[in-house]
């Protein structure tokens, strides 16, 4: 039996989102990486999933989970419940939307035309909650994680409800992410691998990012990747607390309240609709 799927973007990051609350959907890791391939599937950064709330969460619009285009079930995706949250305001009317992901409940809101604010909530700051393999300072690391002089100074970890490692580098786009992205991706100091930023401070409230997404690669945009970055800066005063994040595929705000939660803005579209086999 076909499925009917949207496929949608946040900044170039994109995503096949399959509206799951009439019809329960199980997919292997087998059948997410087949979606995901861009040469004979849909393509797709991401797979995700639109689910019935559970019944012992009232207030909850609908159950998100997300799955990496290698097949693994991730916890979070900043972009991905950006998308998600305009899609259930559409159908709903409202100006908000409850989320229920593995990584705790998230809250979206209208911020404009095809804009959505999504309250990501805490980072992680402690060691154990990125998680580390063993204790660091996560604001800046004592481990050298790839033999490349550029990627020399310490760089600091933050979890956005998924792990990250932010490097501070001079010029992104002169960095060495595709040699040492899935070197770090997979190092010892992170058992659930990690998303691996890289940044470059433009001015106390401007950041160019780029990220090299575990299980996904290089992607346009990455936003929980623009959170942990600017919390990461933010932690070692190089930047304010709020900023706008420059990546690949365009612009997010970002905002670490004094009230610890992060504040994610930026833009949802809708490419086309078509149906899984």
């Amino acid at each position: 039996m076909s499925r009917p799927f949207l496929k949608m973007n946040g900044l170039g990051n994109d995503f096949v989102v399959v509206e799951a609350r009439s019809a329960p959907f199980a997919p292997t890791a087998a059948e997410v990486r087949a979606i995901a391939d861009r040469e004979g599937g849909v393509g797709c950064d991401q797979l995700i999933l639109i689910e019935p709330p559970a019944a012992d969460q009232p207030g909850v619009d609908a159950r998100v989970r997300f799955w990496n285009a290698d097949g693994e079930e991730v916890s979070a995706c900043g972009n991905g419940t950006r998308c998600v949250g305009w899609l259930l305001m559409q159908s709903s009317g409202k100006d908000e939307a409850v989320i229920e992901t593995k990584a705790g409940r998230l809250v979206a809101t209208r911020a404009g035309e095809r804009l959505v604010s999504v309250d990501m909530g805490e980072p992680g700051l402690a060691w154990n909650e990125i998680p580390l393999a063993s204790e660091q300072d996560t604001r800046e690391l004592g481990v050298v994680l790839c033999d490349d002089a550029s990627l020399m100074a310490p760089p600091g970890c933050v979890s956005m409800g998924n792990p990250h490692v932010v490097f501070f580098v001079p010029e992104v786009d002169a960095a060495p992410i595709r040699k040492a992205g899935p070197v770090i991706e997979r190092h010892p100091l992170f058992p659930e691998h990690v998303n691996v930023g890289f940044a470059e401070i433009r001015g106390r409230d401007r950041i160019r990012l780029r990220v090299w997404e575990r299980g996904a690669g290089l992607t346009k945009a990455c936003g929980t990747g623009a959170c942990a970055a600017l919390v990461a800066a933010a932690r070692r005063d190089l930047t304010d607390r709020a900023a706008t994040l420059e990546l690949d595929g365009g612009e997010l705000f970002i905002e670490w309240r004094d009230d610890g939660h992060v504040i994610m803005t930026g833009p949802a579209a809708v490419d086309f609709v078509g149906e899984l086999p």
